[in-house]
């Protein structure tokens, strides 16, 4: 990565010479590398303008143009506007394979972030989580780990996760999914009340085949057409 600027600069020197370089020199995961999208940004005010970011190929090339063509826009003020960077290394781990599709919006927020998959399957007669893949490091390389997985159910994966990010040696780590069920929130509370919980929505309970209701179904399913 180039030096980030220890000073103030201008909107456009942050994306017309900053940000292409640190996607050149950065060591991008292949899920990064993967994305290929326009985006158009519009800073309002004195100093601000107008670009297209294109992502592909995992490099960045920035036009100051208009952003008519951009799959969405980021609209903000150049009084609000700040360039950050994270203090701590985040490492991302989907939880296999509803995980997976979580893994591109958080890259491409945080595309410093290290990615590394575990794989857990449910027993449907238990209900327990058998462990099937387990691809991280010989050790701890970040100081925060994000749990991904979409569903929160039993609590079941969730704890296991945790289980084993904690015997690998993760100091801090943090579940982030889409919806819980109560019984799930509880479990994984209970067994790890360190970590935090960041869900979208909390349904109301689990169905005897320990399916969040109302939910949406299994989102591995849902996702790769399976089912």
């Amino acid at each position: 990565m180039p030096e980030f600027p220890t000073s103030p600069i201008s909107p456009s020197e942050f994306f017309e010479r900053f940000l292409p370089e640190a996607f050149a020199e950065a060591d991008l995961p292949e899920e990064l590398r993967a994305v290929e999208m326009t985006l158009g940004v519009r800073l309002e005010g004195q100093g601000g303008g107008e670009w297209l970011v294109h992502l592909r190929d995992g490099s960045a090339r920035v036009e100051p143009t208009s952003r008519t063509t951009a799959a969405f826009t980021v609209v903000q003020s150049v009084a609000d506007w700040r360039g950050a960077r994270l203090k701590e290394k985040v490492g991302l781990i989907p939880v296999l394979r509803a995980g997976i599709g979580m893994v591109e919006a958080a890259v491409a927020l945080m595309p410093e972030a290290e990615v590394w998959h575990i794989g857990l399957f449910r027993d449907e007669r238990t209900l327990r989580p058998i462990e099937y893949y387990n691809k991280l490091p010989s050790e701890a390389t970040v100081q925060v780990c994000l749990v991904l997985d979409p569903m929160l159910a039993t609590g079941g994966s969730a704890v296991a996760t945790v289980d084993i990010l904690k015997k690998w040696g993760a100091r801090r780590v943090k579940y982030v999914g889409i919806i819980a069920a109560p019984e799930g929130a509880r479990a994984l509370s209970s067994a790890h009340p360190d970590v935090p919980i960041h869900v979208a929505a909390l349904d109301d309970h689990l169905n005897e085949k320990g399916y969040i209701v109302p939910g949406l179904g299994d989102a591995g399913d849902r996702q790769f057409g399976t089912g």
